[in-house]
């Protein structure tokens, strides 16, 4: 039927969820009748139903995590991480929100006070991905719903079963109903959702190219606030090290964690001449020890499928391509089981490629490029219009130092991979990779906006200049000429 929406478990194809497409404008409508009594209501009060839903999803924890698992495909290893990670992120939602948005008063002129405090929104549109689908849409409605807001949350149609349990979760936890909403669908009730006169803002994670659209939807409305968390085609520099296997381990665990399908994801491997034998040989013998397999498998797989098979034969082309257009595959991807989206990590060396392809490839493929000087190895990192994160393993302090100042990202990183960033520190890129509104501890930034006030208790005022004197007669008219001579 046209109005269902179904979700399906990757390493199986077994149909996992189904529910009813959503209808945006009447969420909204919803939201909005009772959103200004959330608003009023102390933030004490909204911070301690947002800790009972920390409460509950760590009571909860094994349920959730299998679940994301099935529907992801990920381990279920990788799955109870990203569990920890949503309760993780409750207290430094809280924590950030005092930090970001705190009151001030300061004394001014004639005992006058100026005040900062900070005002809600409204309703906010929160549109997420398929992984992490759950972590990544808490990271946007946890600090929305502290600071006051609605929220409509649209989770990707491939994570429709754990977006609905996030909603239920929250709702269960004291989230009144109509505060926070759940829309469920695809791209057609993402664009409605998102175009609504009746919403405040959009918090999207996703794709550049929804991301651009959306920009583009939007660009009449500057009122309305906008944040884009897209993908990146990052950068993973290799430099003079020893240590060539610890430094594989990095390279592979950036590359091919949760199978290439997170936005920090290490797409390019840059390494200096000098190293490459020793290290891609550690490289390619760690990706071909790697365990590919269902979430529950045992022994536990390092990662489990891509998302759908459509994703499966994308990557596979891809990879071709690459081959094609003067590529030199150091291990060939492949598809060990037919009729599901399973994939091999697959390495290509496209040093000698006239033309790179400046794309968000989300699966586990990792580039080489091979480089003689530090500068070539900057010069190479910054080749791309994404700018999420970029990594420096090896070098010295003084390198990194470089490296740091001249490199095109949000996020820099030394001796530590592209993946797993901090959760209490701002989260965001540049160029196709975001809008300068980076997320996790600086979401707070994006939920409220600054309120200026001069306040005091009794009136006063006054005039000091261009008043005539009280002698003389205000509303009287000019004399005639002739009468003043």
């Amino acid at each position: 039927m046209a109005d269902e929406i179904f979700s399906y478990e990757p390493a199986t194809g077994a149909r996992l969820w189904s529910g009813r497409v959503g209808d945006p404008a009447a969420e909204i409508a919803d939201a909005r009748r009772d959103w200004p009594k959330w608003a009023a209501q102390p933030l004490t009060a909204r911070a301690e139903i947002i800790r009972r839903f920390a409460n509950r999803v760590k009571q909860d924890s094994e349920t959730i995590a299998d679940l994301i698992a099935r529907e992801s495909g990920k381990p279920m290893w990788e799955a109870r991480n990203e569990v920890e990670n949503v309760v993780a992120k409750i207290d430094i939602a809280v924590k950030s929100y005092a930090d970001r948005t705190s009151q001030r008063l300061v004394e001014g002129a004639h005992q006058a006070r100026n005040a900062l405090r900070h005002k809600p929104h409204g309703v906010m549109a929160v549109i997420g991905p398929f992984s992490p689908s759950m972590q990544v849409p808490v990271g946007h409605i946890i600090p929305a719903l502290l600071a006051g807001n609605a929220v409509i949350f649209k989770p990707s149609e491939k994570a429709s079963a754990v977006g609905e349990l996030l909603v239920r979760t929250l709702h269960d936890s004291g989230v009144p109903t109509g505060i926070l909403r759940g829309v469920f669908g695809g791209p057609e009730q993402g664009k409605a959702l998102a175009t609504h006169p009746g919403v405040d803002g959009v918090l999207f994670t996703g794709s550049a190219r929804t991301g651009i659209m959306l920009n583009r939807y939007l660009v009449d409305r500057p009122d309305k606030m906008l944040v884009l968390e897209m993908g990146g085609n990052n950068p993973i520099v290799v430099w003079d090290t020893h240590d060539i296997h610890t430094a594989a381990i990095i390279v592979a665990q950036s590359a091919f964690t949760t199978a290439g399908q997170r936005c920090t994801s290490a797409r390019r491997l840059i390494v200096r001449d000098t190293l490459y034998d020793r290290l891609m040989g550690e490289i390619k013998t760690l990706a071909g020890r790697l365990i590919v397999g269902e979430p529950h498998s045992n022994p536990a797989p390092f990662m489990g499928p891509v998302i759908d098979n459509e994703t499966a034969d994308a990557m596979v082309e891809s990879f071709v391509i690459l081959m094609t257009n003067g590529g030199k595959v150091i291990r060939h991807m492949t598809r060990p089981i037919d009729g599901r989206p399973f994939l091999t990590p697959g390495i290509i060396d496209v040093t000698a490629m006239q033309e790179r392809p400046d794309i968000e490839l989300l699966g586990p493929l990792l580039q080489v490029v091979k480089v003689a000087t530090f500068e070539e190895a900057i010069a190479e990192a910054n080749a791309s219009r994404y700018g999420l994160c970029a990594s420096l393993i090896g070098g010295t302090a003084a390198q990194y130092d470089q490296f740091w100042a001249n490199v095109r990202a949000g996020v820099v990183n030394w001796n530590r991979g592209t993946i797993g960033a901090a959760l209490a520190a701002p989260f965001g890129g540049v160029g196709l990779s975001g809008n300068h509104r980076p997320t996790s501890f600086y979401a707070a930034d994006y939920c409220a906006f600054p309120v200026a006030s001069a306040e005091t208790d009794q009136l006063r005022a006054s005039i000091g200049i261009g008043l005539r004197p009280m002698a003389e007669d205000a509303d009287a008219s000019p004399m005639p000429l002739a009468m003043a001579r």
